[in-house]
């Protein structure tokens, strides 16, 4: 389950230009299933109205400490008893720098005091303050104290480009998933591949295929989020590198499968979710391809077969490390295919999808998939984002190493 389903979000909102990204970040919230309730500072006010994210989070907007949407008697109190996680976003220089003193003027400041819960800041300002010392030192202080900070980016800010600008709302959404995942995964290697390969033909064609690869990143940013060092083996694909996690770039169906075991010796669990191309061409022209008036054929041969060959690979060893899982993308009698193909290359779990029903598969940010494993189980998932598919194949992954609070490859051994 996506960690954010079901966490009470306590939204703080400051006074800075980014306030408006925050109702994106509220609708990204509330779509993954968070209760959330939002604070206002009385500058945040002037740059967006509080009816905006009344009307997104279907709760009244907290202002002060006397009349904080019927919360009740010790207001902050009640609400930090409430809370699961406080995310203060923008979080301004001025905000850093109460908080850091532990002063308590408003509703935010007795909020940060009183809070039992994890924080998370995204600061934002204009340059020259994110990049004064007293800034630094203030940021370096709520670090060490356990505050959770989401780093600025660079770029047009209301005045003038530099680094200050608030990190996107998908990046602070990251990293609340990041605060509230368990961290079971704690030493524990994990390769992940994914997109499509493109097979060149000539210097300007390829064969390749329909993969975006948004479920192999989805598996790499639970991954990371569960605390495991992820290393991403990817085909090109036109998505943002999950932060905190190694990635490198491949074209080949080939490169994949070097790049593969060139880690082999290192990880403890290896999830092969890229759609890797089963044909390329025998020859590759050196200049660019003439069209004519007569029928072209190309002769393709078989590409390695990257899953077949980890099996292979961990059956001469005689170890049951890494664990082995698979994708199965098909358009007829999927779970029958899907056994047939783990029982074939070795797989401890292979995950089943159909890709011919809409909203599954390639492309889409959703999945609904049958999860099978070696011992004959089966899990049927109903539809739901990719990262609600990449944790609960997370979960069958912990069940099958014996992770106990996140051990890694020596530990288990």
């Amino acid at each position: 389950m996506d960690p954010v389903q079901n966490a009470n979000v306590l939204l703080c909102i400051t006074g800075g230009i980014a306030a408006f990204k925050s109702v994106s970040l509220l609708r990204l919230l509330v779509k993954a299933g968070a209760r959330v309730r939002v604070v206002m500072t009385e500058a945040a006010t002037h740059f967006v109205a509080p009816m905006t994210f009344e009307a997104l989070s279907g709760s009244p907007v907290c202002k002060d400490l006397f009349h904080s949407g019927g919360a009740g008697g010790e207001s902050h109190i009640a609400l930090t008893e409430w809370a699961g996680i406080i995310v203060v976003a923008p979080a301004t220089a001025d905000t850093l720098a109460k908080a850091a003193l532990g002063l308590a003027p408003d509703l935010l400041g007795c909020l940060l005091l009183a809070a039992r819960c994890p924080v998370v800041m995204a600061p934002a300002m204009h340059t020259a303050m994110y990049l004064h010392p007293a800034t630094g030192a203030n940021l370096e202080t709520l670090e060490s104290r356990g505050v959770h900070l989401v780093p600025v980016g660079e770029g047009d800010l209301a005045t003038g480009h530099g680094p200050g600008r608030m990190a996107e709302p998908e990046e602070i959404l990251e990293a609340v998933r990041g605060v509230l995942s368990p961290r079971d995964f704690e030493g524990v290697r994990l390769l992940v591949t994914a997109g499509p390969t493109r097979e060149p033909i000539d210097p300007v064609r390829h064969l390749t295929n329909r993969s975006s690869g948004k479920m192999g990143y989805a598996v790499a940013r639970a991954a990371r989020d569960r605390g495991a060092q992820v290393i991403l083996v990817s085909g090109p694909v036109s998505l943002p590198p999950p932060p905190g996690v190694v990635v490198e770039r491949v074209m080949t169906a080939r490169e994949m499968h070097d790049a593969v075991h060139a880690r082999y010796e290192e990880i403890d669990v290896a999830i092969m979710a890229a759609a890797v191309a089963d044909y390329a061409p025998r020859d590759v022209s050196s200049s660019k391809l003439k069209k004519s008036s007569t029928p072209l054929t190309l002769a393709l041969d078989p590409t390695p077969d990257i899953l077949a060959s980890l099996g292979r690979r961990r059956l001469d060893a005689g170890s049951e490390r890494p664990f082995l899982v698979g994708f199965a993308m098909e358009t007829e009698a999927l779970e029958a295919r899907a056994r047939d193909k783990l029982e074939r290359k070795g797989c401890d779990l292979i995950v089943a999808n159909d890709i011919s029903v809409p909203g599954v598969g390639f492309e889409s940010d959703t999945n609904r998939v049958a999860i099978l494993s070696a011992g004959g189980g089966i899990e049927r998932l109903p539809l739901m984002s990719k990262y609600e598919v990449a944790a609960r194949l997370l979960d069958l992954v912990a069940a099958g190493l014996g992770i106990e609070g996140g051990r890694g490859r020596d530990a288990r051994r």
